[in-house]
């Protein structure tokens, strides 16, 4: 498998980015935000770039502290959330699992709640204990090898959204059996964004753009204007869509095309469907519009397990709007979905 690189992108993108200002097209960059006065500053975070773009009533310089702070709350979040760091909350817990509960931080607390309702609401199709499959590696630079039938069949045993006990009145959670493991990935990482933004509207900026991957939060306006993100096609990532304007809300998109390798001849991306522990074959990609960031988190995941049929069988939560891109590249969206997408 080999990896779009920049210099593939590069042209690409600025032919996309030409006559569309104040596009932000992720997650390549924010360079189409190229106003003196906006600072734009990006880190590596939860596996993926993540870019905040503020603009203030000062010169961009005098952003830089408040910025700074806001990635340090993002961080925080990251190491206490992932699976990936020994030590940490999320490992005890694991370590504990078929034994007593935990007290453990209000964020993770939170996290758990929520994912346990986005479990319940989607009837199992999104599931943090996916964690258990744990024989999938989908970093480029080392990918595969594709686990065995009786591998996922044993681990399988293990997947189970109702054993993740939650007492939020004493501040505990368990994992009801022995062996089970969680990936928060598709529920933690907005709620990080958000983080993120709430430490800059208390440094007093309210005009800023924070992209995490192609999952966008956006508040209030940069030169007078909304933003306006990019939206995606999945079936060819380095095209657009459209462009959606924001003043206040999310664009968030889960696909199958950012995490992914190929093994002989067979492509295999990083959305498990928890039934099977094998990457899900429905839709290519789902985008979602919402101002409010409950009704989203962990639906995009979701429906990339349950597909149109889900979507269309489930009434979109208040105020949501979506697209879901089939693998025939046909597409299926909510009624407000075309008023909200402008042709590039």
């Amino acid at each position: 498998m080999r990896c779009a690189d920049a210099a593939d992108v590069m042209p690409r993108r600025r032919a996309l980015l030409k006559g569309l200002p104040w596009v932000v097209l992720a997650p390549w960059t924010l360079e189409a935000v190229a106003a003196p006065e906006v600072l734009r500053v990006e880190r590596t975070l939860m596996g993926t770039r993540v870019r905040i773009a503020v603009q203030g009533p000062g010169r961009a310089a005098e952003l830089v502290p408040a910025v700074e702070a806001a990635f340090a709350e993002m961080q925080r979040l990251e190491l206490l959330l992932t699976r990936y760091r020994p030590g940490n909350p999320v490992h005890a817990l694991q370590q504990a699992a078929g034994s007593r509960p935990l007290a453990v931080p209000p964020e993770l607390l939170a996290v758990l709640r929520d994912a346990r309702e986005v479990s319940r609401r989607t009837g199992g199709d999104f599931d943090i204990t996916v964690g258990a499959y744990a024989g999938w590696h989908f970093d480029p630079r080392q990918p595969g090898p594709v686990p065995s039938a009786d591998e996922l069949a044993r681990q399988r045993r293990l997947v189970d959204w109702n054993d993740v006990e939650v007492d939020e009145r004493d501040g505990l959670a368990r994992l009801a059996r022995a062996g089970m493991r969680i990936d928060l990935g598709g529920i933690a990482k907005l709620p990080i964004l958000e983080a993120g933004m709430q430490v800059l509207a208390r440094h007093g900026l309210r005009d800023a753009l924070i992209d995490g991957g192609g999952d966008m939060r956006a508040s209030g306006r940069v030169q007078g204007r909304a933003w306006r993100v990019g939206v995606r096609d999945p079936m060819q990532p380095s095209r657009l869509l459209g462009v959606v304007e924001l003043n206040d809300g999310w664009v968030a998109s889960s696909g199958d095309y950012e995490r992914a390798f190929v093994d002989r001849g067979r492509r295999y991306h990083h959305v498990l469907d928890p039934r099977t522990g094998m990457p899900t074959n429905g839709p290519r990609g789902v985008t979602l519009l919402a101002r409010d960031l409950a009704p989203i988190n962990g639906l995009g995941t979701a429906l990339m397990v349950g597909g149109r049929d889900a979507a269309q069988r489930r009434r979109p939560p208040p105020g949501v709007e979506m697209l879901v891109v089939d693998a025939d590249g046909s597409h299926w969206s909510t009624p407000g979905w075309p008023a909200r997408l402008a042709a590039t």
